[in-house]
């Protein structure tokens, strides 16, 4: 039987999902196919509206080996699994022969676990298990969400938390879910053969696409402890976000509270003298952290060191009794020691990692209103970790709307731990520590040129570190009136989105202002594009995270370059590292950094053919510093002014245009 060309199951797909085939999605897919078929690795750039997905899941299926798709965001994980693999799985049907299997993969706490759903949830003051459900009232909030969480476990196929609607709250999900340290395990378990978990496990071991996320993918690469089926093909997809889900699974943190909890399970469970010695050392290191300041530790101090020694060697002790001793007198004693070991262990390994402190690590303090001090420990750079664990015995595909910054693939290259573009060939042959790849930018079926403006008030002032900025409000009030509403605010905090809402909805009432975290990020956007007046302001999330095709979002406005803040620890830290072997911290860190935000931020504007509207950034270094052609460079390429009246002129012209068609 003759094989289908790569071609013919493309434009079966894209025919499937009602779409049009486009070359940069030809182009993808045939890159794609190439690095699968020669085991290489591959970073591509697509950009919004290539129909990046099915370019990189046709080759996939029709690979014939098992291949993980791992995403950042639940959002794209749904989509895949629920609108794209199926429908591109009936269309090749046909072609292939076969109809491949495919499935979803998460962490463990994110099934229901039917162990503390009928067995209880260890407590921290008693021996035993506690139920939950009696003990919550059944007209609370937390007593409803409990009660309708046993309901539908015996409905439910997946235990998926993401399939129950609508949700429930955290607190609630907590008391019938488990992270893998506190799992029995599915031999030990009464529950092992129901497990949702493991079902989910096994279902993802005969499939041949299997749907990820980051944060899973880093836990098998990083932990020698293989949660992901075996293959030879991974993709990555929003592939900008990987080295800061990897770094946050890397990091490692101690409060008092977590060390207290710890000392509280483990009491029962071993003798007097041992848990006395967790209860001392707890002590000393809740007095510590009560004085502690915010910023990083270059040094450890002594009085930490002795603080967190005695932590270290306590909770040694601690687990070594625990693994020693039997008390049968402690209701399912099991699922109670196994909870006070995870804690335990965790206390030890960060106050061990944080005395032994290597080179390679950071070491911080952080302080929170609601929670108090914490310290926090994170590698200095996960891009050895990456190049040694990521690229071996697999071919890794990696792709984004934004991997080209300043216009090549380097610096997001080296954050993966990539030699640059054009050396690591070369090398290879040489060493393993140069993986082959290549870089391909698909381009995007968008003309920005003629559907996008990117304005740079080049005439406010610079910004400061603090201190409000009245032109920049005049300026950011002018573009809302004269956009007829219509506008995404990108603040790089949330005080500088909350200022501006508060003087903006005084100023100019006739526009409504929607602001981050005064409601769902999910309400607010579908109210955001309901209506062509409301505005909507806020911080990280909306930088990354808004879909508004149409003209509910015809002005996108930064305030500012979003630099990381001096005092970051670990960004400054990481510049530092730059600097002292002889590079340019600035570019390679902060400006990197910037870089990737404000390409993201910018492509929220054009989301579909007929999009047109203005990238304000109203932060004038984007137009007078040396390194803003390096920012704009990573920026879709859209018509550059600095003109004011121009861009007014501009943004009357479609405000008015989109009103005439009646929207």
């Amino acid at each position: 039987m003759t094989k289908p060309s790569l071609s013919d199951l493309l434009h079966a797909a894209v025919t499937a999902v009602g779409g049009m085939e486009r070359p940069g999605q030809v182009a993808m897919a045939e890159a794609v196919a190439e690095a699968f078929s020669d085991g290489s690795h591959l970073l591509v750039q697509a950009g919004t509206g290539t129909g990046k997905s099915l370019g990189y899941l046709v080759p996939a299926l029709a690979h014939g080996e098992p291949v993980v798709v791992a995403t950042a965001t639940l959002a794209l994980q749904r989509q895949l699994v629920e609108r794209d693999l199926p429908r591109t799985v009936e269309a090749l049907h046909p072609l292939l022969r076969r109809r491949p299997e495919f499935a979803m993969l998460k962490g463990r706490s994110n099934y229901l676990c039917l162990h503390r759903l009928h067995e209880g949830m260890p407590q921290d003051e008693e021996d035993g298990l506690f139920d939950q459900f009696e003990a919550a009232l059944p007209t609370s909030r937390l007593g409803q969400d409990l009660l309708r969480l046993r309901d539908w476990s015996q409905e439910t196929e997946t235990g998926d938390r993401d399939d129950l609607s609508p949700g429930v709250s955290d607190r609630a999900w907590s008391q019938v879910a488990v992270a893998s340290r506190e799992c029995l395990g599915a031999t030990r378990c009464a529950y092992g053969q129901e497990c949702f978990a493991e079902l989910a496990r096994e279902r993802a071991k005969l499939s041949e696409v299997v749907v990820t996320n980051h944060a899973l993918l880093a836990i098998d690469a990083l932990e020698n402890a293989p949660v992901l089926p075996k293959h030879e093909v991974l993709i990555v997809d929003e592939a900008h976000e990987l080295v800061s889900r990897v770094t946050g699974v890397a990091t490692g943190e101690l409060t008092p509270g977590q060390v207290n909890r710890a000392v509280r399970r483990a009491a029962k469970l071993v003798d007097e003298k041992t848990a006395d010695q967790l209860q001392t050392a707890a002590e000393g290191f809740e007095r510590l952290m009560e004085l502690a300041l915010p910023g990083r530790l270059e040094t450890i101090p002594e009085d930490l060191q002795y603080a967190l020694m005695a932590l270290r060697d306590a909770a040694r002790a601690v687990v070594s009794r625990l693994g020693a001793t039997r008390d049968r007198s402690v209701q399912d004693e099991d699922a109670v020691r196994k909870q006070a070991l995870a804690a335990v262990e965790n206390v030890h390994g960060v106050a061990e990692r944080v005395t032994d402190l290597s080179e390679f690590d950071v070491v911080w303090y952080e302080r929170h209103d609601r929670f108090g001090a914490s310290l926090r420990v994170a590698p200095m750079s996960v891009s050895g970790l990456l190049r040694e664990r990521l690229f071996s015995d697999r071919s890794v595909v990696l792709t984004s709307a934004t991997l080209k910054l300043g216009g090549d693939f380097n610096g997001v290259g080296a954050s993966l731990g990539l030699a640059a573009e054009g050396v690591a060939g070369s090398q290879a042959a040489e060493s393993e520590e140069s993986p082959v790849w290549k870089g391909v930018d698909v381009g995007s079926p968008f003309a920005y040129r003629r559907q996008g403006i990117l304005y740079v008030a080049k005439h406010l002032s610079r910004p400061a570190r603090e201190g409000g900025r009245e032109d920049m409000l005049d300026e950011l009030a002018e573009l809302i009136q004269s956009a007829g509403g219509r506008t995404l605010g990108l603040f790089s905090s949330m005080r500088g989105a909350q200022s501006a809402a508060e003087e903006l909805r005084a100023r100019i009432p006739e526009f409504p202002i929607l602001l981050q975290g005064e409601e769902t990020l999910g309400e607010l956007i579908k109210n955001f594009a309901a209506d062509a007046k409301t505005c909507l302001f806020g911080t990280l999330s909306l930088w990354q995270g808004v879909d508004v095709p149409g003209p509910g979002c015809q002005l996108v406005v930064m305030d500012k370059i979003p630099f990381p803040r001096p005092d970051d620890p670990l960004m400054s830290a990481r510049q530092k590292a730059v600097e002292s072997g002889g590079g340019n911290g600035f570019m390679a860190v902060a400006a990197t950094h910037a870089a990737l935000l404000m390409a993201q931020g910018a492509g929220r504007l054009v989301r579909a053919m007929g999009d047109r509207g203005v990238v304000a950034v109203l932060d004038p270094r984007l137009a007078t510093a040396r390194y803003g052609s390096f920012l704009r460079a990573s920026m879709p390429d859209f018509w550059y002014t600095t003109d004011r009246n121009q861009v007014r002129r501009s943004l009357a012209a479609i405000d008015e245009a989109a009103k005439k068609e009646g929207l």
